[in-house]
């Protein structure tokens, strides 16, 4: 069986499975997921580039994996990196080995860059973005309104530039850097990036975050950058490699969830009038979109990589020493032992929506959940409070992903505002 939207040929293991090959244009993502449920909790995939790995597909299984110590992030454990057979200009090298930052490593080593990582991203750092965030989103709304036509991209005009510039103000980027960052992660994210580009974009990505944290160091600031710095833990300061990891990794993730979660929010109460009203009768709270869109549309697809020190049991199945693992929180979502039969449909009263992990869980999970939720929680009740009847302006088949393996996001959001 080959995942939706792909013609790759499948071919059986000496497992007895018959891989799943992901597919780059990510055409039919709910389809695929479907299938990598089908053949869990530990399924044979394919990833594009045809880099063989295992994908954990069920929410239990996944939690049980999360924490595992036999499951690590170091990329020499990987049998076919010491073999050789992952090219370096693979288009996704760049997640699959990453510069060193808390992502990269486990043990005392991640909890001492988690821990220099959590003095600067505080709650109350957090909290205080409050007020930036409702400045930015009532702005980027102004703009939206005085669109001609009534019809407008929602990703391009609202849901991409809002955690951009948040995430901006958060690390003290310069704006002015935002244009070619985009581009950058565009290409750094992509399927399709072409092999002679995989290098140059990691390598400018890198230079950009070098030169921001010199000038951080330079002229010290109010913004996380700054406060990375300064953060230590009996002495033991962040290297500047070390910052120049975390600010590449906190940028990345930071505006591409939020705003996958922003976009999918709404698609969902549009297909899903009927929990639209909901929220917008003061009858369901918009935390609980928020969960549940995290639930049922995570933003994040699949997280790329770690890798077993020896076998593991996984269910009926066993991760091989020596093999590569990806977390699959697009099939983890609608895993009907988690969140029962219904698991499949969208609903904001659902009682176990807060019970998904999308934002990873143990050691790993994702340290800006909270501003993501932040975010979103400022941002959608502002879109609606300004347009309750806005609606898409395509049918929901017309709505294209990205060929972004890691990312559910859309290339466009075009909606309607109504009157």
């Amino acid at each position: 069986m080959t995942a939706a939207g792909t013609d790759s040929p499948t071919t059986t293991t000496d497992t007895g499975q018959t891989p799943i090959h992901l597919d780059p244009f990510v055409s039919d993502l709910d389809s695929e997921s479907a299938v990598l449920r089908a053949a869990g909790p530990l399924a044979r995939v394919v990833l594009p580039g045809d880099v063989p790995v295992w994908a954990v597909t069920h929410h239990a299984e996944a939690k049980k994996l999360l924490t595992d110590p036999r499951v690590v992030k170091d990329i020499n454990v990987w049998g076919a990196w010491q073999r050789g057979e992952i090219a370096p200009d693979w288009p996704l090298i760049g997640l699959a080995n990453p510069p060193r930052s808390m992502l990269t490593v486990d043990g005392a080593d991640h909890r001492r860059l988690r821990t220099l990582v959590a003095q600067a991203l505080t709650p109350r750092r957090v909290e205080r973005m409050r007020e930036r965030i409702t400045e930015l989103t009532e702005g980027l709304l102004d703009q939206v309104a005085a669109e001609p036509g009534g019809t407008v991209d929602l990703k391009a005009l609202f849901a991409y530039p809002l955690p951009m510039y948040v995430v901006a103000d958060l690390m003290g980027l310069a704006e002015e850097r935002l244009p070619r960052l985009k581009e950058l992660f565009e290409k750094f994210f992509s399927t399709q990036t072409p092999p002679q580009e995989v290098i140059a974009t990691l390598t400018e990505l890198a230079g950009i975050m070098a030169e921001t944290v010199a000038s951080k160091r330079e002229n010290p600031g109010d913004d996380l950058t700054s406060a990375l710095i300064q953060a230590s833990e009996d002495g033991n300061r962040l290297t500047d490699q070390e910052i120049v990891s975390t600010l590449q990794l906190m940028i990345a993730a930071g505006h591409e969830t939020t705003i996958s979660l922003i976009v999918n929010a709404v698609v969902n109460l549009s297909l899903h009038p009927e929990q639209r009203e909901l929220v917008l009768s003061g009858k369901a709270d918009w935390s609980a979109v928020v969960e549940e869109t995290l639930r049922y549309s995570t933003p994040t697809s699949h997280v790329l990589i770690r890798f077993a020190t020896e076998d593991v049991p996984v269910g009926d199945a066993v991760l091989p020493a020596g093999e590569a693992l990806i977390v699959s929180y697009a099939a983890i979502g609608r895993d009907e032992q988690a969140h029962g039969p219904t698991a499949g449909a969208f609903d904001i009263t659902r009682e176990t929506a807060n019970r998904h992990i999308s934002f990873g869980h143990g050691p790993h999970v994702c340290p800006g959940a909270a501003l993501s939720r932040l975010e979103a929680g400022v941002a959608l009740p502002a879109l609606y409070a300004r347009f309750p009847k806005l609606d898409l302006a395509v049918p929901a088949t017309e709505l294209r992903n990205k060929p972004v393996v890691t990312q559910n996001d859309l290339y466009e959001l075009p909606v309607t505002l109504g009157g």
